[in-house]
């Protein structure tokens, strides 16, 4: 028998090995119809036919094996007459008076609910975006002359499986984008694309994620106005049975993964509201609506922008405010760019207002950067410190003109 040769055999083998994983691929990609039309069976509602139609089988092959990796073999918790979920209770919150905050209630029977369904703003605390833009609409809720509660009910407070698979998602997301902000160049571009390419096959594992998400929201009363400041809530207000689901498109970027099919998607502007529509999401699902800013910014930019003309006249040095999401994304940008305004700042022509919220990274990084360039600082480390720090900035100058925010 004749032998081969080292680098020959090395090539048969490495040639076997290129053939046998093409025709493993080519019989997942003849066999993900069914494993798609499977993974979709149960599902309350069809992204097909509010993206236009059913995925190739590569997209097909795509989705199944996305939901795969972030469910396992693990099938929702749902029943089929809508019932089941976690028992909830309701808190008052510690940040904005009068706003109720939902939790777990492990050891009661549930919320009982106000005899007017309240508005829930219903959210995920995963960076910074989805958490702000909760807050600036319930305070619209609260100033309001509605007869409603507002309720607060954040994903990951409701202590659960569910709420963990959540939590283990976003710690990959922020550990890469961190990751990629560090690295820069071919890594941030690349990194860039992945989170760029939100498209029909995204909302489809962003959707497939969501049906797992129902235990979290299935004990609010279906008559709520859910509006939602991350898709997945949506996702799941809608799989969940609820008939009046808003989701604030979180994103000025147009991609599928961030509107959802039966639920009202409000955008921020007219680029790209129309982007959306050039996109085929169905017209009767979106309306512009502007901007998610909290109501006492809104109401009070006369006279702010007043004090800010008065203050350039007077010759008072400008102030920046730098708030920074849990991600950290942009980290890297942040650190050189307090740097570089040290020697405004020690001239006393600038003044920054640092918010690291509770974050402890970006604490150490802002830390670093001002201790490396001799910038005096105070700090403020609870959310009493923030309204009385707020408070005071109205009518007096600070004492040192870095403030850095770290709640604890």
């Amino acid at each position: 028998m004749m032998s081969l040769q080292p680098w020959s055999l090395a090539l048969v083998i490495l040639l076997s090995t290129f053939v046998g994983l093409y025709l493993v691929y080519r019989l997942l990609l003849l066999a993900s119809p069914s494993l798609y039309r499977s993974m979709i069976e149960h599902n309350s509602m069809s992204v097909d036919d509010f993206v236009g139609g059913a995925p190739s089988p590569s997209s097909a092959l795509k989705s199944w094996l996305l939901n795969r990796l972030n469910v396992g073999s693990r099938v929702p918790k749902k029943q089929p007459d809508g019932s089941g979920g976690y028992n909830l209770k309701v808190t008052e919150s510690d940040k904005l008076p009068g706003l109720k905050v939902t939790c777990r209630d492990e050891n009661g029977d549930g919320i009982s609910g106000p005899s007017v369904p309240p508005v829930v703003i219903g959210t995920i605390r995963m960076g910074f975006g989805h958490h702000r833009i909760a807050y600036a609409a319930a305070s619209w809720g609260l100033d309001s002359n509605s007869n409603r509660e507002t309720w607060f009910h954040d994903f990951l407070n409701i202590d659960s499986e569910e709420a963990q698979m959540i939590k283990d998602t976003d710690k990959l997301y922020s550990k890469g984008s961190r990751l990629a902000s560090e690295l820069g160049g071919p890594v941030e571009k690349f990194w860039g694309s992945l989170t760029k390419s939100g498209d029909e096959d995204s909302l489809r594992v962003t959707y497939q994620f969501s049906e797992h998400m129902i235990p979290l929201i299935n004990q609010l009363d279906k008559n709520s106005p859910i509006i939602a400041t991350h898709s997945m809530v949506a996702c799941a207000a809608v799989a969940a049975g609820f008939k009046n689901v808003i989701n604030l498109v979180i994103d000025n970027h147009a991609q599928w993964f961030v509107v959802v099919p039966g639920a009202l998607n409000l955008v921020q502007g007219p680029s790209n509201y129309h982007s959306f529509l050039k996109m085929g999401v169905p017209e009767e699902c979106l309306a512009l609506a502007g901007h998610w800013i909290p109501r006492d910014l809104v109401e009070g930019i006369p006279q702010t922008c007043l004090w800010r003309i008065d203050r350039r006249k007077d010759g008072k040095p400008l102030r920046i405010i730098i708030p920074v999401g849990g991600a950290g994304a942009q980290r890297k940008f942040i650190v050189e760019m307090v740097g570089a305004f040290s020697g405004l700042v020690k001239e006393g022509k600038v003044q920054l207002f640092l918010n690291a919220g509770d974050h402890e990274h970006m604490k150490e990084a802002f830390l670093s950067v001002l201790n490396s360039h001799g910038m005096e600082y105070d700090m403020v480390v609870d959310m009493k410190g923030v309204q009385a720090f707020r408070d005071k900035m109205l009518t007096e100058e600070p004492a040192k003109n870095v403030i850095l925010v770290s709640l604890s």
